[in-house]
């Protein structure tokens, strides 16, 4: 037998990508499975919900538990903070005994699995260490994929990929052999974001609110790799995600052997605060943006058009 697997996000692809397995599939064969990463806005649950009901589908909830790993980690900084050795001596920056000891104090599930993480880590994913998507993601859908595969059945991982999304994906093929008994399928490797938002439209199925509202993409908010004028957009709208994202880089930074990490920064140390202020800039960040304070936050705005 075999079982279809759509990882969906939340996002416009992967809202089309279900709905093409769906028409072509045996639905009691199509799973559907969503990778809390724990940085999402509320409107990706709540379209996780209107799918669910417009479908008439129930997609897996999967979310990363750390607890094991936190408490492991616990355990270190309590033996550096009693005077044991440093478990990574070379770092750059070693641990202190009084470090040692704040960090231990603090280590304690939160139920957030991206802040669980960067605790972990002492620090937040960057551009070169982007350890968020593998182990908040790759790692949750390789894990229920191999189930499937152990329990006897083929399974084919549908992917909502383009490849006009990135110079990355320029290649993506669209049916590849992943492992014994597993394949990936990419359907919408040659469609455009108009394609995309045309298909899901033509089925009724509407786009996540997001995209009315200045976001670019759908998914961590705000994601790493996130542009100037879409953190200026989430700053002016949603300016929750921009406190929350404070408080986690108080969190990270007590935890760090440094004592300074930041979720946003480019080369240097810049707080989440910084990186805002620079959103608002204009001419590479030496003055700000007069018609910034023209802008109406709450009328809609869509980078794909989708206002008009």
């Amino acid at each position: 037998m075999i079982k279809h697997v759509i990882s969906v996000s939340g996002g416009k692809d992967s809202a089309a990508t279900l709905l093409i397995a769906l028409e072509n599939c045996q639905r009691e064969h199509v799973l559907p499975i969503f990778c809390d990463t724990g940085n999402e806005h509320q409107a990706v649950y709540e379209y996780l919900n209107y799918l669910e009901q417009k479908l008439d589908i129930k997609i897996t909830r999967l979310k990363a538990d750390f607890k094991e790993r936190m408490q492991r980690h616990r355990e270190r900084l309590l033996e550096i903070a009693n005077g044991g050795a440093d478990y990574f001596p070379s770092a750059k920056f070693p641990w202190t005994k009084e470090r040692a000891a704040l960090a231990a104090d603090l280590m304690h599930p939160s139920g957030n699995p991206f802040l669980d993480l960067c605790m972990i880590k002492g620090m937040f994913p960057s551009h070169g260490r982007q350890f968020c998507t593998e182990e908040l993601k790759r790692n949750l859908a390789v894990e229920f994929q191999l189930e499937i595969v152990d329990s006897g059945d083929s399974m084919i991982s549908w992917q909502g990929v383009r490849r006009d999304e990135s110079a990355r994906r320029k290649n993506a093929k669209k049916m590849e052999r992943i492992g014994p008994r597993m394949w990936a399928f990419r359907p919408l490797v040659d469609w455009s974001a108009v394609d995309v938002f045309a298909y899901c439209k033509e089925r009724g199925i509407q786009p996540n609110p997001l995209y009315l509202q200045g976001m670019n993409r759908v998914g961590c908010m705000p994601c790493i790799n996130v542009n100037k004028n879409e953190l200026r957009e989430i700053a002016a709208r949603f300016p929750e995600q921009i406190d929350r994202i404070r408080a986690w880089e108080k969190i990270v930074c007590a935890v760090s052997r440094a004592g300074m990490s930041s979720m946003l920064h480019s080369g240097g140390f810049e707080t989440i605060n910084d990186r805002v202020e620079w959103a608002k800039t204009t001419r590479g960040g030496t003055q700000f943006n007069l018609l910034d304070t023209l802008t109406d936050y709450k009328a809609c705005s869509s980078a794909h058009g989708l206002c008009e």
